[in-house]
């Protein structure tokens, strides 16, 4: 590898064919690409296709299964032999398909959740995946990003990095932009390089791509993403032990009804097939493989809501939540601030215009204002470059590359004819970044003349304790007692109209002055105000009266003026009459008891900083609640990792701050929030559904067989069916049932407790009650047709199976509601209605095709019988149904 480091930026760009203020071209990237590879890290070997599908005949059942059919073939029973190793292969080959579809919903959820990176390319700043980067791309991080790849610093405003995955040293390195002349240093002491998979803890910074993939420092000591492995979720590893058990349970019924058929002379080796048949038909090996396809179909549902599960467990733990913490900057509101009042001179001045539109005028009254009103370009110029937002033009409209806030600046500065030309003609010397805890952001810039000024913007609660002047007209004034109070009564005024306030500030500086932040941002001038208002979003009080109605609680988290953050939760109706309203300084005051004590009633939190999330998350949780918990800085993540549900911002969220999180929202938009929430708890109850089918229809196959049994009636089912049956009803009608629509009531229901056990809410009763009559009437339908026909036992044998085909398939319709059959119309889920003629169809094929009636041991049956078989197969959920049990 070069080193990097050794070289100026000058000698880099040349090396690399490109300049840091044009970017490189498209052509150029196709044409890197196509050199260098995408920009990833070796990942693990896949297991061979040929290997999964083995895998499906693993279980020890099948085996046995597999064995009996050879002894079969060895006896001269090569019809029976050939035609269960068939069904054994198609349901092979089904489990194959269906663990390949879930392992390629996986893989796509890590494609959509990989980290972005900000590109300069064909002189625009752009968002691309980071495996799109090529050596020579020109590449922004600021704190809580991820390094993208191997960067040479260009450009550094504060930026440290914690390099902890690559030197083990976890305190932050600072980091610049000048060459380094010495030789052999190690990764940890090149300090203007950034290298891929550290992060950004502070500032920001340019750099250009030196490395990508395994050319980077990260890919030479090792893939940390090579060593994933897929956790299964709490309810996959619930279901798996609940597979244990069935497992048993069916073993012990089918060597009880091996054994009663020995004792009544049936022979041996029939038996014995019959037995296995019946254990490999009840025993539901099939249910983790349909639950990872349900939760990864449900998965797939919620990207096209604008939500990216992380984390499939989130899914679950969707179902349970009964608060929602969510930030109000983007989530709940627009997040296109706009600046609709500025306090200045003392007066206040209203801005016309909304969202990013640069048309719009300053007025006092009705009077127009011009550009030479006293301090107002000043301010709007000072706005303009304690600033890191850029405005773009893409289709003839405006949008903001960068913060919001910075955005409705550069807005309010258009407004009165401000471009970015204005600021060329000063240097920014010193940036001290904006972060949560100083709530306040400075430059220092040098004009054209040579004369350096400080410009500080941020909260007004944080920056009139520095101001000791303010500006009036032309000029500067002691700022008194009283112009405080004046400007403490125009901050609240706005608040009142729920408008956002930030103050700007400034201070003329010597060129001897000390550079050091304690230092600089004191004895401040006190400019004036902007008023800004970011609108909530429409469908926001909708999504909130939603969440309400499913017993799910929406508490409001922002670093707004209390009086802005009440008037925004009244508008979207979050906040009840009773309800409370905590600041952050109360929250400092209170202990975590305390705040537990009166937390039920809190709906909003004012004036909050990142840290106060955790105590918040923490009071909550011990309050017995389960907590979605909404955050985009990187001081977010530690309440998002602490919360039950974590859930980062696809737009504004750092990288950081998307590891953690267990959702992310493609939109940042608070009704995702709901839609994700409504189809978490959708798709556990598709769980439910399927485990209830199955299951009901597995008593149901082996309590015929037991009947007959106790009976001394022959075999109801000969081994190939039963086989048949497992094969046409449990495949892809249990998977529709995972494609179902959620049922009206979902959002209206409280929320699941985590404690919940599988067969909760009657689901044990039900399988078994459904199972008991599935098996009765098929047990009927035999003793109706073999009694009036004893010499032809295949008639009856016929019957039985197309009536036990029938029930089953009936009693899938049953399943889609948790109160009766009649509750829901069978044509909403139109995949279900497919699966099931379906079906239907190869049941039809088994009993009328005179190839296969050998095989399958059937024959022709007649109008009446089928009448017979329909009546006997509706019965147990027409039955229920009425009595909506």
């Amino acid at each position: 590898m070069k080193k990097w480091y050794q070289l100026d930026v000058e000698h880099v760009e040349q090396k690399l064919q490109v300049t840091v203020n044009r970017g490189l071209s498209s052509k150029q990237v196709e044409q890197r690409q196509k050199q260098y590879g995408y920009n990833l890290l070796e990942s693990k070997k896949q297991t061979p296709k040929w290997l999964i599908f083995l895998k499906q005949f693993q279980d020890f059942m099948v085996l046995v299964l597999l064995a009996a059919t050879l002894i079969a073939g060895m006896l001269g029973e090569f019809v029976d032999a050939v035609a269960i190793m068939v069904i054994v292969l198609v349901n092979g080959f089904i489990g194959y398909f269906q663990e390949q579809k879930a392992e390629k919903s996986l893989e796509k959820l890590k494609e959509l959740s990989a980290p972005m990176a900000n590109v300069f390319r064909d002189k625009r700043w752009e968002k691309v995946n980071s495996r799109e980067l090529v050596v020579g791309d020109i590449v922004k991080v600021g704190s809580g990003d991820r390094i993208p790849a191997d960067i040479r610093i260009v450009k550094s405003s504060s930026m440290e990095t914690e390099e902890s995955a690559l030197t083990g040293e976890s305190l932050p390195v600072m980091k610049h932009a000048s060459a380094i002349m010495r030789d052999d240093l190690d990764a940890g002491d090149q300090v203007n390089m950034g290298f891929m998979g550290t992060l950004v803890t502070r500032g920001s910074g340019i750099g250009i791509v030196v490395g990508t993939g395994m050319n980077t420092v990260m890919g030479q000591i090792a893939s940390l993403m090579s060593n994933t492995k897929k956790i299964p979720t709490p309810l996959e590893r619930k279901l798996a032990e609940l597979g244990k058990i069935l497992i048993v349970v069916a073993i012990l019924l089918t060597i009880l009804v091996v054994g009663l058929g020995v004792i009544q002379g049936h022979p041996v080796y029939h038996m014995f097939l019959a037995g296995v048949s019946l254990a490999v038909a009840a025993i539901p090996e099939g249910l983790p493989a349909i639950v990872t396809v349900a939760l990864s179909l449900g998965v797939q549902r919620m990207i096209r809501k604008k939500a990216i599960v992380r984390k499939l467990s989130a899914v679950e733990t969707l179902g349970c939540a009964s608060v929602i913490c969510s930030d109000k900057t983007g989530t709940m509101t627009e997040n296109q601030m706009t600046v609709k009042e500025v306090f200045l001179n003392g007066e206040n001045l209203t801005v016309t215009g909304d969202g990013y539109d640069i048309e719009g005028h300053f007025q006092i009254g009705k009077q127009q204002l011009k550009r030479d009103y006293p301090n107002l370009e000043m301010m709007l110029l000072y706005g303009q470059l304690c600033n890191n937002a850029a405005l773009q033009v893409k289709k003839g409209k405006y949008f903001v590359d960068g913060d919001p806030t910075d955005g409705a600046l550069l807005v309010a500065a258009r407004k009165i004819g401000l471009s970015t030309s204005n600021s060329e003609s000063f240097q920014v010397i010193k940036e001290i970044p904006f972060d949560s805890d100083r709530k306040r952001m400075s430059v220092v810039v040098e004009d054209e003349n040579g004369r350096r000024f400080l410009i500080t913007k941020g909260a007004p609660d944080v920056l009139l304790p520095r101001c000791n002047y303010f500006l009036e007209k032309d000029e500067r004034k002691i700022l008194k007692e009283q112009d405080k109070q004046n400007i403490e009564h125009a901050i609240d005024d706005m608040a009142e109209k729920a408008l956002r306030t930030i103050a700007i500030s400034m201070k003329q500086l010597s060129k001897d002055v000390s550079l050091e932040t304690g230092f600089l941002e004191k004895d401040l001038t006190f400019i004036g105000l902007y008023g800004m208002i970011d609108p909530p979003r429409k469908e926001v009080r909708h999504a909130i009266e939603e969440c309400r109605q499913a017993g799910i609680k929406t508490v409001m988290i922002t670093g707004d003026h209390v009086k802005t953050a009440r008037a925004i939760a009244k508008n979207l109706r979050l906040l009840p009459d009773d309800g409370l309203v905590l600041e952050g300084q109360q929250l400092n005051q209170m202990s975590t008891d305390e705040l537990e004590e009166m937390i039920e009633d809190v709906y909003v939190f004012a004036r909050v900083t990142p840290e106060h999330k955790l105590k918040i998350v923490k009071a909550f949780q011990n309050k017995g609640h389960i907590v979605a918990m909404t955050g985009d800085g990187v001081n977010d993540a530690p309440a998002i990792k602490a919360s039950d549900i974590g859930i980062s911002m696809g737009i504004s969220g750092t990288d950081v701050t998307k590891e953690a999180s267990s959702l992310v929202l493609m939109d940042d938009n608070f009704a995702t929030i709901k839609a994700a929430i409504k189809e978490g708890r959708n798709i556990y109850e598709n769980i439910r559904k399927f485990i209830r089918y199955l299951l009901a229809s597995n008593v149901g196959e082996i309590l015929v067989m037991l009947f007959a049994m106790l009976l001394g009636m022959p075999l109801p089912l000969v081994p190939v069916q039963i086989l048949w049956v497992n094969l046409v009803t449990d495949g892809l009608p249990a998977m529709a049932l995972g494609l179902d629509q959620p049922e009206g009531d979902v959002m209206k229901r409280g929320p699941r407790s985590p404690k919940e056990g599988v067969f909760a809410r009657g689901l044990g009763f039900k399988i078994i009650s459904r199972g008991f009559l599935i098996g009765a009437v098929t047990l009927i339908a035999f003793m109706l047709t073999y009694q009036n026909n004893p010499e032809n036992l295949i008639y009856g044998q016929t019957i039985a199976f197309a009536t036990l085909v029938m029930a089953q398939l009936i009693h899938v319709f049953d399943c889609r509601s948790e109160k009766s059959v009649f509750d829901r119309n069978p044509f909403e889920n139109i995949y279900l209605v497919l699966a099931v003629i379906s079906s239907i169809l190869l049941l039809l094929i088994v009993i009328y095709w005179p190839p296969l009636q050998p095989i399958f041991h059937t024959m022709t049956l007649t109008l009446r019988d089928w009448m017979l078989i329909i009546g006997l197969g509706a019965l147990p959920t027409v039955l229920f149904g009425f009595t909506k049990r």
